[in-house]
């Protein structure tokens, strides 16, 4: 084997979603806490001296205790490389964790043992689904008052369309939680609520084995060995063929607080997954294993990370071949070579600069400005598009202007960068300046967050007006009109946004059959498919 075929045997890329509050962020501390990358967890929300989570680095993120955008970590544990993208749990901010997807190998889905499958894991789950990417199961906070396990498993598997598999089952919940048995290697993992212990004791035990009562108590004993056989009669057989395609989802009890069951899950989860998978583009399928070309895609922007040095960071998922900082790449939507500027790894908003990286690695660049999200970057000679990253149409509007006129431009500059990061969409109104913009987010936290944003990175002051409209379509080009050619609703606006493609945003959905109907020259569209000239 060469030595690029081992490089890439041992690399894992995976997602963490969830529902906001399931402990997700928890989980990624946990995991770096294994692989030696941190000394000390910070738990979310904790108290005024606890530090705050590695991952939440943006000064919002850690003053509310929820993940706003998603951060890239990456460790190295028993030999893997491991990549993980924390993506932000709050439904508002569901569109970043959408592209995050699109750039990992496999997702771990994170379940509160109280609550259960909720909307927002839903959500996120059809695009793993779409994706045919495998998907793990870690039900969090079984030191804490729980649902019944096999109704916590059915629910999954009635909401989400996926069969499960318990790797491991668990003994009591709340106070009376005693640990979990792991059903291959049919032993028995102690709970401990000893926050600061890396391991938890374990002991290897028959089912049939007197001193099972002993240990756990006779109502406990009977009530496992009662699960057990229940489970090994009813439950799915472990197919890892099934598990790699997204069918089949292994199981995992534990409590990321404590540190309970991570280190098993992780082991078990680093087993079953597989290296770095294939991406489609427009020649076919690029596969990792090619380490003649390099190749990757843009599927993250991110401006001031850093407020010290006014920056912006393009994050890519390298697809195939070896990335090296010396040598020109070509960015097939700029239609030019370039040396990627200052390529570094992040531990969120730490970063360290690499001369290298392989097929599956994160790596963010210094963008001057010329990346969008679903850029194709390749060996030069090469000219290929990896699929492109879809675009979901906003749902809320607002008009927005700057509380002081003299800062226009630095306002005009905020509202653009962190339109590029594609958290929120701009527009303004045909043939007038900019003096105010119209800006469309999927969700109202989205609003707060370019306030803030804008406020804190860009000392601008905003006044924010909500607007009474819920859906956009842009006008499909080339079609040659004034606006006084239309004929438009009450609740009906023509905008256009910053590349210039005009757009209808409406009150109603019947008022987009309206218009269609009284505009016949109009064609409508609910995406926007950049053109070749555009990019």
């Amino acid at each position: 084997m060469s030595q690029y075929e081992s490089e890439i045997k041992r690399r894992r890329t995976f997602a963490i979603i969830s529902h906001p509050d399931a402990g997700k962020t928890t989980l990624t501390e946990k995991f770096l806490l294994y692989g030696g990358a941190i000394a000390q967890a910070g738990q979310v929300k904790g108290k005024k001296n606890t530090r705050a989570a590695v991952s939440d680095w943006m000064e919002i993120e850690k003053q509310r205790g929820i993940s706003v955008t998603s951060s890239v970590l990456q460790f190295q544990y028993e030999g893997f490389c491991i990549n993980i993208l924390d993506t932000p749990g709050h439904q508002d901010f569901s569109e970043d964790t959408y592209r995050t997807l699109m750039a990992a190998d496999s997702a771990v889905m994170v379940i509160d043992a109280a609550k259960g499958v909720e909307a927002q894991t839903r959500k996120l789950f059809k695009v793993c689904v779409m994706r045919d990417i495998p998907i793990f199961t870690f039900i969090n906070k079984m030191d804490r008052e729980a649902r019944d396990p096999f109704e916590l498993c059915e629910e999954i598997e009635k909401e989400l369309g996926i069969d499960t598999y318990p790797v491991n089952w668990p003994i009591g919940s709340g106070k009376e939680f005693l640990g979990v048995y792991d059903r291959n290697k049919q032993e028995i993992l102690h709970f401990s609520s000893n926050t600061n212990a890396k391991k938890s004791g374990t002991t290897q035990i028959d089912l049939d084995d007197p001193v099972l009562i002993d240990m756990l108590g006779q109502t406990k004993r009977d009530q496992l060995i009662e699960d057990i056989e229940l489970l090994d009669g009813a439950s799915c057989d472990f197919d890892l063929d099934r598990v790699r395609h997204g069918k089949l989802s292994p199981v995992f009890f534990g409590s990321a607080l404590t540190t309970f069951g991570v280190e098993p899950f992780l082991e078990d989860f680093l087993r079953m997954t597989t290296p770095p998978l294939p991406r489609h583009s427009s020649i076919g399928t690029i596969d990792a294993m090619e380490d003649d070309f390099f190749s990757a895609f843009v599927f993250k922007i991110q401006a001031n990370m850093n407020k010290a040095h006014r920056d912006r960071i393009a994050f890519m998922r390298v697809v195939s071949g070896r990335f090296d900082a010396d040598k020109e790449v070509y960015h097939v939507q700029g239609k030019k070579k370039l040396r990627l500027s200052r390529p570094q790894q992040l531990m969120a908003a730490e970063r360290e600069i690499i001369e290298e990286a392989y097929a599956g690695d994160i790596i963010g660049v210094f963008d001057p400005g010329i990346f969008s999200i679903g850029d194709t970057l390749c060996t030069p000679g090469k000219k290929f598009r990896f699929d492109p990253i879809p675009t979901f149409a906003p749902e809320h509007f607002a008009r927005v202007r700057p509380v002081d006129t003299m800062k226009r431009k630095q306002f005009l500059k905020g509202a653009e960068q962190i339109a590029l990061e594609g958290a929120i969409q701009i527009f303004k109104i045909p043939y007038t300046g900019m003096e105010e913009v119209i800006v469309g987010v999927v969700g109202t936290l989205q609003f707060d967050v370019f306030q803030y944003r804008l406020r804190n990175e860009y000392n601008v002051e905003i006044r924010m007006d909500t607007l009474p409209y819920e859906y956009l379509r842009w006008i499909k080009e080339p079609v040659e009109f004034h606006e006084t050619d239309l004929v438009l609703g009450n609740d009906t606006k023509l905008v256009e946004d910053y590349k210039g493609n005009k757009l209808l945003l409406f009150g109603a959905f019947w008022s987009i059959k309206w218009v269609a109907d009284h505009n016949p020259q109009l064609v409508l569209t609910e995406f926007n498919e950049r053109s070749e000239e555009e990019e």
